[in-house]
Parts: C-alpha cells; structure tokens; sequence
C-alpha cells in the first residue's frame, strides 16, 4: 500500500501540479486510512469494500472530526482509487457511490423570554434617546426584520393605525408584518416624544435617526443593542440577528405555523425557516429534562 501511495502522490504531483500542502494532505489522509486497515488486518487494496471505508468514516467521526475534515478524508480515498481504477490496479472504485458527510449546520443562539424581557426593560425612557432605543428593540423583537431592514424604515412605512409595517427585504422583496401592542406603544412615544427632539426642527424621512438628526446606521444599532445587553447582564454574545432567531423561535414554540414564520421572516423557501423548528424542540427537551421527575 505504501508503495502505491508513493506512485499516486508522484502522479498527483506531475501530471496534476499540486502544491505540496495539498500533496502532504494526502498522504496525511490516506496513512490514517492504512493504519484503519491494519487495525482490521487488511492488507490488500482488492480486498477494501465500500463497507470498510463507510466504518472507518464512522469511527472518524466518534473520535469527534468535523464535517469539513470527513468531507476531505473520503475526498483523498475516492481519489485514490480513482488513480488505482486508472492504472487498472482495481476493477472498480468502493468510494465511488459514497455520501460527503454533511457539515452540520449550526443552530442559531436564542436568548430566553426573560432575557428578552430583562433586554427591552433597559432603556431609560425618560430621555429622548431612551424612548428612540426602547422603541427599536421593541419593533426589532416584534416583527423579526433585520437590523439593515429596521435602519431602511421610513416614517411613512410605518401604519400605526392599522398595526403593521412595510418591509423592503432582499431582493427588493416587499412584505407586510404586524405590529404587536406594545410595540405599538413605544413607537408611538417615540415618535410623539423623542424624534422632534433629536431632530430639531431638522427634516428627515428616516424612522429612527441619531443624535445628528440622521438616519441611523447598522454599526450605531450595533453599539446601542451591545451596551443594554451589557446593562442586563446577559451573558450570551448577542447580536440584532439574535433577536430575530428569538422572534422566530418564540412564535413556533407558542404554536404559530412555520409557513407564517416563514412569510414574516421573508424566507425564499420554507427550508431556511426550519432550523427555528430545531431550537423549538431542542428547547422543549431543555425543559423536560430540567422539570420531569424521571427525565
């Protein structure tokens, strides 16, 4: 086998003009490979079956190897046996038909309904600024939107009266979204109270604007959201997209329907709506296994 791992790494190498980084990486993966198959006592190429290198695959990954790093090592067999094939060393290719292991996708961080509660209860409202702050974080966790769509806001775009708002997503993709109550409220104050104030007489169609009188940036949303997370002590490193995970992982844990989800997110397909479904259930086990007697 080793002698065969020298010819394909000189082919690799000559007639394919791989950097040697590549060609170390190779040899990386197919040695760990050889050592597998002689934990298994095999020591001819024409004997390795699809099977055997499907469990060498496997105890890779309960020895914890990423996705990304599986993905590479069936990458670096099926070459292999590719230039076995070629060479007619084998008649066929056992990695030919195997599956790339699935990198995981990684389930966005949700804060707690007393996260949020303890978030939206730090803003001063005393004070201008605070009632402009109180009122963002209360729209941003009612409707889900991204930060890039809640600086975009105009004042128009914004129905009061009937409860909703009108979003320009990506692509340009329009879509309405309810207003709750209490988002409602601190809008409302806000746009009685605290704009003419930060504006001063200045005219600017922005919803919500800075201390300059202009519209307000992604990076100043950033720094405002940053400093309440710290005020509230949570520990979790939140972002504005924290908030729309929880908005969306709050309403399907309370029993609204993934294609509404779906509609107020403004998702393309379904598909990227589901991940919220997995932090519902993974949150429902959380609790199970905290307050049942026999969990």
């Amino acid at each position: 086998m080793e002698r065969l791992l020298k010819e394909f790494i000189y082919f690799l190498s000559v007639e394919k003009g791989l950097s040697s980084n590549t060609l170390e990486s190779y040899q990386r993966d197919l040695r760990k490979f050889f050592l597998f198959l002689r934990g298994k006592n095999i020591n001819e190429i024409v004997k390795i079956s699809r099977i055997i290198i499907t469990d060498f695959l496997m105890e890779q990954r309960e020895k914890g190897l990423a996705p990304s790093t599986l993905t590479r090592n069936l990458a670096s067999i099926r070459s292999f046996y590719q230039f076995l094939l070629k060479e007619q060393i084998i008649t066929e290719n056992p990695a030919v038909e195997l599956e790339t292991p699935r990198a995981e996708k990684k389930l966005p961080k949700v804060l707690s309904f007393n996260e949020i509660e303890l978030l939206l209860e730090q803003p001063e409202t005393k004070n201008a600024i605070g009632l402009r702050d109180k009122a963002m974080l209360e729209l941003l966790y009612a409707t889900g939107i991204r930060v890039s769509e809640l600086v975009s806001l105009n004042v128009n775009e914004v129905n009061l009266k009937m409860g909703f708002l009108k979003c320009d997503g990506k692509g340009n993709k329009e879509r309405m979204i309810p207003l709750g109550s209490v988002a409602i409220r601190s809008i409302q104050e806000y746009l009685q109270n605290s704009r003419p104030k930060i504006l001063k007489q200045k005219e600017e169609k922005a919803l919500f604007v800075n201390q300059q009188g202009t519209r307000l940036t992604r990076q100043g949303f950033w720094k405002i959201l940053k400093k309440y997370a710290l005020k509230a002590g949570i520990e979790t490193d939140i972002t504005p997209h924290t908030l729309r995970h929880s908005f969306a992982t709050h309403l399907l844990e309370n029993g609204a329907d993934l294609r509404s989800v779906q509609e107020m997110l403004g998702h393309a397909d379904i598909a990227t709506t589901q991940i919220y479904t997995h932090v519902a259930r993974r949150k429902i086990k959380e609790i199970y296994n905290q307050t049942h007697p026999r969990a």
